[in-house]
């Protein structure tokens, strides 16, 4: 895959890890995990299915007698054992119950378990992003810049979008805090926090879903300061000027990728 398909999938893969992560409850809760959207983050690994007994199991080496291997069920454990030996743990015959050893290890899996829950979320997250070659050079950020740009050119708001996103993967940028956000518009940025709890954000860029008009605002405006935070929402709205507006927000944030990743790498 191209880089730019690459970094979606990235974008994707940290986006359903999250979205699971939300769905587990906190110690005590009934809250269940959403399995059918940690089964969208399996099928992005390298993890295969299989039925074992009642259990659906993810096996990352069908192949290895000891390999790591995902329950999918509400603890979501990932355990470094062989798979009999998981059915053995997590679902039981009464016949494997009379035998002494196998209830020690029933009642006690901390020898062969890696993680649980919110940590085997972010396991496999990590795993699904190795996989990915995420290295570019300018002509990789040429074709983001170009597809912006003509998605800007043709009204095409979710082109745009998805080029805001994706150098907002490369730079690191964040959505914007509350004092931030403005109805109708998609807006990202650099994103600090001091230690006197204010938010630093900036510099942002503004795009306007309703009216496709895209600005950037290159200086940083503390969450503390209305007047500031006053003088963004008048620069969305198009009353005062911004540093840069349209495609030539998109070479910026070139710019910034080029100046920020000199190895060309995320």
């Amino acid at each position: 895959m191209s880089f730019k398909e690459n970094l979606l999938q990235k974008i994707k893969i940290d986006k359903t890890a999250k979205q699971v992560i939300a769905s587990i409850g906190p110690p005590g809760s009934d809250r269940k995990v959403d399995k059918e959207i940690m089964r969208r983050l399996l099928k992005m690994s390298s993890y295969a299915y299989r039925k074992e007994r009642d259990l659906d199991l993810y096996i990352q080496d069908v192949d290895a007698d000891k390999t790591r291997i995902l329950v999918l069920d509400n603890d979501l454990a990932i355990y470094n054992t062989f798979i009999e030996d998981v059915a053995l743990r997590k679902s039981p015959t009464v016949k494997e119950m009379i035998n002494i050893r196998n209830i020690i290890k029933i009642l006690n899996d901390t020898d062969v378990v890696i993680s649980k829950k919110e940590e085997s979320v972010k396991t496999i997250q990590k795993e699904c992003s190795d996989m990915l070659d995420l290295s570019f050079d300018e002509s990789d950020l040429d074709e983001i810049v170009k597809d912006g740009a003509a998605s800007l050119d043709r009204e095409y708001a979710d082109g745009v979008i998805e080029s805001l996103d994706l150098f907002a993967e490369i730079l690191g940028y964040s959505p914007p805090p509350k004092a931030f956000k403005i109805g109708h518009h998609e807006i990202i940025g650099a994103l600090t926090k001091k230690e006197s709890g204010e938010i630093i954000f900036g510099p942002m860029v503004i795009y306007s879903i309703i009216h496709n008009s895209l600005k950037l605002m290159d200086q940083q405006v503390g969450s503390f300061d209305k007047g500031k935070i006053e003088f963004v929402h008048q620069v969305a709205s198009g009353k005062e000027k911004s540093d840069a507006e349209g495609p030539d927000v998109f070479q910026y944030l070139k710019k910034m990728a080029v100046k920020l990743n000199p190895k060309s790498e995320i």
